[in-house]
């Protein structure tokens, strides 16, 4: 899998100076590739640089950082944005789940956090890479184990399973989530099973213990371990947060 790019949009120099000296972004298969600290650099930076990745501060000079992401998105669709901000406010999110950011993280930074965030969007990008393929017969092993993943969730899935169905080692695949994906394949599995839980928990009404095992989860309180350490907060509260937030909004 090439590098990532990445380009750093703040104007406190400190915080991108924190950004690229601590957090490793050789270990997540990422470079900075360049930085701006006002809306129009960033701009230009994201035309000249076309970075695969944009980490973007709101609170920036002459053009802020949403209105940045809304310009750069009509020549750049393809370009992710990462939002880190100092507001923690409910206007900002909405606006910037409009726009389809990926994640949005508040300062100070948790480079733990940050650095599960970038994997995620590292898994993000490989499932839009992939293309359709409904009339032709081929298709590359890491699209058949992903997609037999996806149509296989609610079960128990393990290397050894994968091994067996593919006639492959599960060393190799292993080693072809990393290449391909450039994370590993609990990782990938993890963020899939969470993609799920979290669009059941808030478009159906069904128990967090029905999600639990649609989700590959056999044992719920394990799933909401997972689901904490993934979100931040328990399947109940994360949508116990999305109604009341959706309340709020229509008052």
């Amino acid at each position: 899998m090439k590098r990532l790019r990445v380009l750093l949009v703040d104007d406190e120099i400190m915080i991108r100076e924190g950004f690229k000296r601590l957090f490793d972004w050789e270990a997540h298969d990422c470079e900075v590739v360049g930085e701006a600290a006002d809306g129009m650099e960033a701009l230009a930076k994201i035309d000249t640089l076309r970075p695969d990745i944009a980490i973007m501060d709101i609170n920036i000079p002459i053009m802020n950082g949403l209105k940045v992401i809304q310009l750069a998105r009509i020549k750049h669709p393809d370009t992710a944005f990462v939002i880190v901000s100092g507001y923690d406010d409910f206007s900002y999110c909405r606006e910037a789940l409009r726009l389809q950011i990926t994640d949005y993280i508040l300062k100070p930074v948790n480079y733990e956090e940050f650095g599960t965030c970038i994997d995620n969007l590292k898994i993000a990008l490989f499932q839009r890479r992939i293309p359709a393929r409904e009339n032709q017969q081929e298709e590359r092993t890491i699209e058949g184990i992903t997609r037999y993943l996806q149509e296989h969730l609610a079960e128990e899935i393990s290397l050894s399973v994968l091994a067996e169905e593919f006639h492959l080692s599960g060393q190799y695949i292993s080693q072809l989530f990393k290449s391909e994906i450039g994370v590993n394949f609990l990782a990938y599995l993890t963020n899939i099973r969470m993609e799920n839980a979290k669009k059941l928990l808030l478009s159906t009404s069904l128990s967090v213990a029905d999600i639990s095992e649609r989700s590959g989860y056999g044992d719920y309180r394990v799933f909401t371990k997972v689901f904490k350490k993934a979100e931040g907060v328990t399947p109940s509260q994360y949508r116990r947060d999305f109604l009341e937030e959706a309340k709020n909004f229509r008052d």
